[in-house]
């Protein structure tokens, strides 16, 4: 009578675990330490089925140094007799003591204290919900007969909890994955808009229509797209047209400023890592790939990405497949990667800085957005936009630009591109509020008006620099193309340093650029 009683209070601690707010690991030890209890074993262990295996999730009796290995292993049933016949069984199989079929944790048991004492007795449960297999339930005893007199529907019983707590835990933790991603979503998109200026391309030259072609034939596809450009050119507002355009426009797209990450994150942002990766690595932690599952993922600079992240964002473009730092296991994704950069790859990969075969999975469809400069009749659409945007923020009436303003605007090579343009605009409105009151009133913007300094360092240095870098003093070609690309960006990040009294952050700001893509800039150019 008190071992009945023993057994229905056990029986149910597991039932009112079922609803107790736990983690899954604390779920599964309770388990299976109340299930230790009742049938007197040495050990239990409870493995899920998943994607035709048996990986093991829990264990309680062995030793720790030998079975913590194991966890979240996968057991093949064809590998293993003993999980294949329970698999297949629909009630409790107790193996006779002489069986010589091998146990899949002989020598494992804590009892033993490191011998290779093998297990006697072994009794399995196949996990059973809603007529599905989810799991194996096994119980291990050195001494022979250990389970034979425990009756069958009591075992069956305990089975069907084990199985339901199992399948509790997988909803459980399916709810608490969906609904991290979800907020990881949120979050994402919500720093994405607040850094986004809009998602759509102005102009109607005859290089913007062929670049919205290219865009929509990229859109209609789901290859990895490559886009290359000069700084400021508007890369990101290619990759989120692609998107608006694509099958995946209801999918996130998840955008990742690769020149920003520190190295030593890289991979743990892009991929995850699980708790106790790395020092401070407190929880896990899903990477960019997860958030972006189901959508797509924008990749800026991705001529920032170190040489050894590289390998296994190969892995993803290849296999489809990402791994956590910290972890052995390997999960699926289903992700469209768009890339960017203002880097010539090819040149990087001659000397040893980008993989030439991520390469090639990246530029499956190559897009080049074209520079300010080739489509100057467009710079009249952009300044109507980015006065639009400034009358709004800055409370201004209407605002006109003089044709001769508009002439000097049209003329000037803009090394910064479209980013440069717009801190021309900005810089100039917010001068001219300061100078004259009175919103609702038109505002007309003379040449005056304009900021010359930055005007002066988008036109003369590309003079200067062509004329020294390109021609001998007889008018000769004197170098390579190369290397007057090269000598034209000494030249104009020195002179645009020297205009900003030695501050490289206002330089970069001038120029158009990052200031740790300046950094890099200098360094390669032998600047610093």
């Amino acid at each position: 009578m008190q071992e009945t009683s023993h057994q229905l209070e056990a029986i149910l601690s597991i039932a009112t675990d079922l609803t107790t707010s736990i983690s899954s690991v604390d779920r599964y030890e309770r388990l299976l330490n109340v299930i230790k209890s009742l049938l007197k074993s040495d050990a239990a262990a409870l493995l899920k089925k998943e994607a035709g295996v048996l990986r093991l999730v829990a264990a309680a009796g062995m030793t720790p140094g030998k079975i913590n290995p194991l966890l979240g292993r996968a057991f093949v049933t064809s590998q293993h007799p003993r999980l294949s016949i329970i698999s297949e069984s629909s009630d409790p199989v107790l193996f006779p003591a002489d069986s010589a079929l091998p146990d899949p944790f002989d020598g494992f048991l804590e009892v033993n204290h490191g011998d290779p004492i093998r297990v006697h007795s072994c009794l399995g449960c196949p996990l059973i919900v809603e007529g599905k297999l989810v799991g194996v339930l096994t119980a291990d005893s050195v001494q022979p007969g250990a389970f034979d007199d425990f009756d069958k529907q009591f075992l069956s019983t305990l089975g069907a909890l084990a199985g339901a707590t199992l399948r509790t835990s997988q909803l459980i933790d399916t709810l608490e994955r969906t609904a991290e991603k979800r907020g990881l979503v949120a979050r994402e998109l919500m720093q994405t808009v607040s850094e986004s200026v809009g998602s759509f391309l102005l102009g109607t030259s005859q290089v913007m229509e062929k670049l919205r072609e290219e865009i929509e034939f990229a859109a209609k596809c789901d290859l990895s797209v490559l886009i290359t450009g000069e700084t400021g050119t508007g890369k990101e507002l290619v990759a989120r047209s692609i998107q608006n355009h694509s099958a995946r426009k209801s999918d996130p797209m998840i955008y990742v400023n690769c020149a920003a990450l520190p190295e030593s994150i890289v991979e743990s942002e892009l991929f995850g890592h699980v708790r106790g990766a790395f020092t401070g690595a407190h929880n896990h932690r899903a990477g960019k790939f997860e958030v972006a599952d189901g959508g797509t993922i924008f990749l800026d600079e991705i001529g920032e990405i170190p040489l050894a992240v590289q390998a296994k964002l190969l892995r993803v473009l290849q296999e489809g497949e990402i791994q956590r730092v910290g972890s052995d296991q390997f999960s699926k994704v289903n992700v469209r990667v768009l890339a960017a950069t203002n880097r010539n790859l090819l040149d990087e990969i001659a000397v040893g800085k980008f993989r030439s075969d991520l390469y090639y999975r990246l530029s499956v469809y190559p897009i080049r957005v074209p520079a300010l400069r080739a489509h100057p009749e467009d710079i009249p659409y952009l300044v109507k936009y980015f006065c639009d945007l400034n009358m709004r923020k800055l409370d201004l009436g209407a605002i006109h630009f003089s044709p001769q303003t508009m002439k000097l605007l049209e003329k000037a090579l803009w090394p910064g591109n479209v980013r440069e343009l717009r801190n021309v605009i900005d810089r100039t409105l917010v001068r001219t509020q300061a100078r004259r009151a009175g919103a609702g009133h038109t505002i007309e913007i003379h040449p005056t008006d304009l900021p010359t300094d930055l005007l002066t360092a988008a036109s003369e240095p590309v003079a200067s620099a062509t004329q020294s870098a390109f021609n001998d003093s007889d008018g000769s070609a004197a170098v390579s193309l190369r290397e007057a690309t090269l000598s034209f960006q000494r030249e104009l990040i020195l002179s645009q340093v020297s205009r900003s009294g030695g501050n490289w952050a206002q330089a970069a700001q001038a120029l158009g650029l990052h200031r740790s893509n300046l950094f890099s800039l200098a360094k390669r150019l032998g600047l610093k």
